[in-house]
């Protein structure tokens, strides 16, 4: 016997989604609806609410790839039901995945005997990355510490000031003490002799960053290895170097390959670069490269047999989707070395012609290097009127996400906004985006000085005149509201004028 169901009359309307009585009503936002509903409504609630999201490929905050190829998006949707970790079952992925490791420790001149294996991983991004170099490196300096029957119980690490947050949350649930190099004015990056300065026989490693999250600067890997080894020598101490690569891994090996921060300089011990930054993968992949099996310490890596094989794991998840591999090796072997160098080219030039607009304006210090990772650090010469937030603020208007942030302890006073060059940042767009913050920059120029700046200026006046007299926060906000309720009343005054 058939069963059959009559359709309601709210049904009905389902071949029209918006006609429809689904898109008429509020699902609840923090609890699940109690009934379904068709899956045509449920895309396009969804569909219309991400519509509100900013354009990724205009989001210049990122230094994440957001385009790739037609034919790598549709191997990624082909894997996207991969378990990575179900090696046994998926041996073709297990094997992409460890000649990704292989090409990668190649590219960063691991010393590697004809048919030795690389040791590495892939990891869902630097952050994971990270914390595993710094669980090897802890794990490896207390195994010393006991064997020479000392105390080991307050690990540190060294790092400049300008250090991603991943090194926090490492030194945050590791326990391990972050001694931070300051910054100061005119130098962004950690300077490599205090650095070593603040070593002691605590330190487990010093983190060196290939590529400022600040402004792209490449830190002095060969000084702080050449320092390293001196203060070694001296000491009798064997500290290690970790190199974040995770933006300039990527980019360093193609346009400079002259430069030495990586396994040719003999202290550095583990390297991590992000596949999804300048390894031109969506979001979702780092790896972590050593240079020997002896610096990762065996007993970190736990075997398993229960999905069918021994299968060793360091990582501190488990599942996770394959596609990103994937995407990463068809990087690989799709662009190879030539195809990356003219992509990490392009986006050199794209940055030199965007940093040469904004100096054309006459406004702005440009805080970045040439050499680096391509991006355009800068910050206004004059910000007594108006500063970088208002400008970053304004931008939006025309489409464009551009940061502005504070430089980190001891240059804190320093603001700064930044613009990642990324593949598909075009020369076309660079051209854009300065004739938008001429636009930007003209319209701050019609506005009075935002009202901290003008109370600010206005006290600084009493203060010289020595009739300072101490305002409630009712006096202030009174004063705020009535002096834009005539700002506005004269913009529109002028507005309504025949010229």
């Amino acid at each position: 016997m058939v069963l059959s169901k009559t359709a309601s009359e709210t049904d009905v309307s389902v071949h029209s989604t918006f006609a429809s009585r689904y898109v008429r009503t509020s699902l609840p936002r923090f609890k699940m609806p109690e009934n379904s509903i068709p899956k045509e409504a449920a895309y396009q609630i969804i569909n219309d609410e991400l519509m509100l999201d900013g354009n990724p490929r205009l989001n210049l905050a990122s230094f994440v790839t957001t385009w790739m190829e037609p034919e790598c998006d549709k191997l990624i949707m082909d894997s996207i039901n991969k378990n990575y970790v179900d090696m046994d079952e998926y041996p073709v992925t297990t094997e992409l995945q460890n000649r990704c490791v292989n090409m990668i420790a190649h590219l960063f001149n691991a010393p590697l005997g004809e048919s030795e294996a690389a040791v590495g991983v892939g990891t869902v991004g630097s952050s994971e990355a990270i914390m595993l170099a710094g669980l090897a490196f802890k794990r490896k300096w207390q195994n010393k510490r006991k064997a020479e029957g000392k105390p080991y119980e307050k690990p540190n690490i060294v790092t400049g000031a300008n250090v991603q947050v991943c090194w926090e949350k490492f030194a945050r649930y590791f326990e391990v003490e972050l001694k931070e190099v300051k910054l100061r004015e005119g130098y962004y990056v950690m300077d490599p002799v205090k650095a070593v300065e603040m070593v002691d026989e605590n330190t487990i490693c010093v983190a060196a960053i290939l590529g400022s999250t600040l402004n792209g600067e490449f830190e002095d890997v060969k000084l702080l290895n050449d320092l390293l080894i001196e203060k070694n020598k001296e000491t009798g101490w064997d500290t290690p170097i970790h190199v974040d690569a995770a933006s300039g891994g990527f980019i360093a090996p193609f346009l400079y390959p002259e430069l030495e921060w990586d396994f040719r300089l003999p202290l550095v011990k583990s390297i991590n670069v992000s596949g999804h930054k300048y390894g031109l993968v969506y979001a979702g992949i780092g790896w972590v490269i050593w240079r020997s099996k002896e610096d990762l310490p065996e007993e970190l890596i736990f075997h398993i047999n229960y999905l069918g094989a021994d299968q060793p794991t360091f990582t501190l998840n488990f599942s996770k989707g394959s596609s990103q591999v994937i995407a990463q090796y068809y990087q690989l072997i799709r662009l190879g070395y030539e195809g990356y160098r003219n992509v990490m080219e392009n986006c050199h030039e794209n940055a030199i012609v965007l940093k040469e607009g904004l100096e054309k304006t006459g406004r702005f210090n440009i805080v970045s290097k040439d050499n680096g990772v391509p991006l355009v650090a800068f910050s206004l010469k004059d910000s007594k009127r108006h500063d970088e937030f208002e400008i970053s603020e304004m931008l939006r208007r025309f489409g464009w996400i551009v940061p502005a942030y504070t430089m980190p302890a001891d240059a804190q006073h320093i603001t700064v906004l930044r613009v990642v060059i990324r593949e598909d940042f075009s020369r076309t767009l660079a051209e854009r985006i300065v004739i938008d913050i001429q636009k930007v920059l003209h319209e701050l120029d019609t506005l009075p000085a935002k009202v901290n700046a003008k109370l600010a200026m206005a006290e600084e006046e009493e203060a010289k005149s020595g009739t300072v007299v101490k305002k409630t926060a009712i006096e202030t906000q009174r004063e705020v509201a009535a002096f834009w309720k005539k700002y506005v009343s004269e913009r529109k005054t002028n507005k309504n004028k025949i010229c």
